[in-house]
């Protein structure tokens, strides 16, 4: 299939990080989180697409771990930012023999950034536990990152609305 199949068939909405999305599961339990206000679903998974006219997933972190799971297309590159300063490179793909792997987990906590670098879409899914909610979400700020990681603003720059 094509993107604007894949969009169409996985009925994917615009994401406000850049890509396409569409929730595919909120898990019906339900949890204190000590650190929320409200009780959280335990899991919540969604489909995560990048397209060569979105190809960006902007710089941005979660509170909650997340794993994402290759499904097909061309591969996509991850920058992960650790809260010591530490800026790692991963490419979630098929191709294993290159380095490329068909699973990522990135820690609460943690900033990332994705890219579609070539080709016309790369497919993920993304299990997230506690699941997601918006309010956990930080989409990053220049003054943020420049302050606080500034060796690493040249390169995540363009990652940075």
């Amino acid at each position: 299939m094509n993107k604007r199949q894949l969009i169409d068939k996985l009925s994917l909405a615009p994401h406000i990080e850049g890509g396409y999305f569409s929730r595919t599961y909120s898990s019906d339990l339900k949890a204190d989180i000590p650190a929320d206000s409200k009780p959280r679903c335990l899991l919540s998974s969604i489909f995560y697409m990048l397209t060569d006219d979105s190809p960006i997933g902007h710089l941005h972190k979660n509170k909650s771990d997340i794993i994402h799971y290759f499904h097909g297309g061309s591969p996509l590159t991850y920058l992960i930012l650790y809260p010591d300063g530490t800026l790692e490179t991963k490419v979630l793909g098929a191709d294993l023999d290159k380095g490329q792997q068909l699973q990522l987990i990135v820690r609460g906590g943690c900033w990332k950034a994705t890219e579609l670098e070539t080709g016309e879409f790369g497919l993920i899914s993304e299990a997230v536990s506690p699941g997601f909610e918006y309010d956990d979400m930080e989409l990053a700020e220049q003054t943020i990152i420049k302050n606080q990681f500034p060796h690493a603003w040249d390169r995540l720059s363009k990652y940075v609305r």
